[in-house]
């Protein structure tokens, strides 16, 4: 924004009265002075927006307010009867209509915009809180527990203890079914004897049932 600064924080505008009584005394005296102080309006404004555009304005006013009281001041008597007394009176008045009108709008809308930049900057910063600066260290700051010691009242540091974990449960192997040996000689002898042992107790039994029947 031109006339505001880029960067540079914005100051609170004065207040509309204030403004609005300027603008009244500073119309006012180059109206009651029929124009020969008009360049006064421009020089308040140039001093206040700081635009290169403003100070050649009021240059430019000021050099016309000379010219046309020279052309005033070159008629013979104490009335306008010449062109040129014409041309000087029309160019105090034009120049005062002009300033005036000039005046008005350009400082109004200055401080029009420069109340917006002050809102938008207030918004700013009461919407986003400034933070502090970082603490690089601050993750690795060791909490430090009172430890009573001989001869020292000062709390020592103390080393953080990590929380324990559980290890992670190891895969359990699930126990197979016993496997049957094969069964070795001896068993197979055993087992050949008891069916001798078997067959004998039949075979006797059929002979003591042959002599009872005899």
């Amino acid at each position: 924004m031109q006339g505001l600064g880029h960067g540079q924080p914005v100051k609170q505008p004065p207040h509309t009265g204030w403004l609005v009584l300027l603008r009244v005394l500073f119309v006012a005296t180059g109206f009651f002075s029929i124009g020969m102080l008009a360049w006064v309006m421009l020089l308040r404004l140039a001093a206040v927006t700081r635009r290169a555009v403003d100070w050649c304005l009021f240059v430019v006013a000021l050099v016309a307010d000379l010219l046309s009281l020279v052309l005033i001041g070159t008629e013979p008597g104490d009335d306008i009867h010449t062109p040129v007394g014409y041309f000087g009176l029309f160019l105090l008045l034009g120049t005062l209509a002009a300033t005036i009108v000039y005046y008005l709008a350009a400082e109004i809308r200055h401080y029009a915009r420069r109340r917006q930049a002050y809102a938008a900057q207030r918004a700013a910063h009461g919407g986003y809180a400034y933070p502090g600066p970082a603490n690089p260290y601050a993750a690795a700051t060791v909490p430090t527990v009172p430890i009573s010691r001989a001869g020292h009242d000062t709390p020592f540091p103390q080393a953080p203890v990590a929380p324990h974990t559980p290890p992670p449960l190891a895969h359990t192997p699930v126990p197979q079914p016993p496997q049957r040996p094969a069964p070795s000689h001896i068993e197979q002898v055993r087992a050949e004897l008891d069916e001798l042992s078997d067959y004998l107790r039949k075979h006797d039994g059929r002979n003591d049932g042959s002599e009872s029947g005899r």
